[in-house]
């Protein structure tokens, strides 16, 4: 009896030092970005625990003030330390569905311009950062051997229900949170542009690489943002791409 117990106890101990080892093996030599208790670098490739280090700056509508503040500046310091100008921006909460917490403004540095410097929350701008650096650049240089200078046509907050309805029974827009961004096209480097209404459909003045590279960049935000929204989806969409990070997950 005491012999099998300590033969027991011998392989617990031998089966959690190979658990230790093997940890240390995967910390050591697995890409950072697929591991979850590595901190979040926007510089390196979107992998599997991207999404998961961006959703913890997630911040829920009952949140305290200091959590808010907490939490907002530690997703400010991700962008700063990625060479991002970033500035805390005014929460708004009009005492109905048009609430917005964790609010920021992207104003300069390693990242393509919005115009305006619109207002979002922190972590769409996080998810932003990503997918430029990620996905926007690569995809542009690849088509059009010119990167993108700035975004055209940009939306983020509007205190509205989807779509624009006005029924009491109408969905919020992620827009009423400052949690979505909108973006009609984009101007090259070289000064040429790309025009979501124009290309996506391959007819327009980029021809069939603009709609490949419209294509390949939607399907690159997929994989940032949770929802994405464009003409294939319906009518309202037609002219512009819709991203967000609703709760909800749509790619269309």
């Amino acid at each position: 009896m005491d012999r099998d117990f300590a033969d027991f106890w011998n392989l617990l101990w031998e089966a959690g030092l190979g658990v230790c080892a093997a940890f240390a093996l995967l910390n050591a030599f697995a890409p950072a970005q697929d591991l979850p208790w590595k901190p979040l670098d926007l510089s390196q490739p979107i992998g599997q625990a991207t999404a998961a280090k961006v959703a913890d700056f997630e911040l829920a509508r009952s949140a305290a003030p200091e959590e808010t503040a907490a939490v907002t500046e530690a997703c400010i310091q991700v962008l700063r330390d990625a060479g991002v100008t970033v500035e805390r921006a005014g929460d708004k909460d009009d005492g109905g569905f048009c609430v917005v917490r964790g609010a920021v403004r992207i104003t300069g540095g390693a990242v393509t311009p919005l115009p305006g410097n619109p207002v979002m929350q922190c972590p769409l701008a996080v998810r932003y950062v990503i997918w430029d650096r990620q996905v926007l650049q690569p995809a542009a240089q690849a088509a059009f051997g010119s990167r993108v200078a700035k975004m055209d046509s940009v939306g983020t907050y509007s205190c509205r229900r989807i779509y624009g309805q006005t029924s009491a029974s109408a969905k919020p827009s992620e827009h009423a949170r400052a949690n979505a961004l909108d973006l009609g096209g984009m101007t090259l480097e070289d000064g040429r542009k790309v025009s979501v209404l124009a290309d996506w459909d391959g007819t327009g003045p980029r021809g069939a690489e603009g709609q490949g590279f419209l294509k390949r960049i939607r399907a690159g935000a997929c994989r940032v943002f949770s929802t994405v929204l464009t003409p294939d989806y319906n009518e309202a969409h037609r002219d512009h791409l819709h991203l967000d990070g609703a709760p909800r997950g749509l790619c269309a």
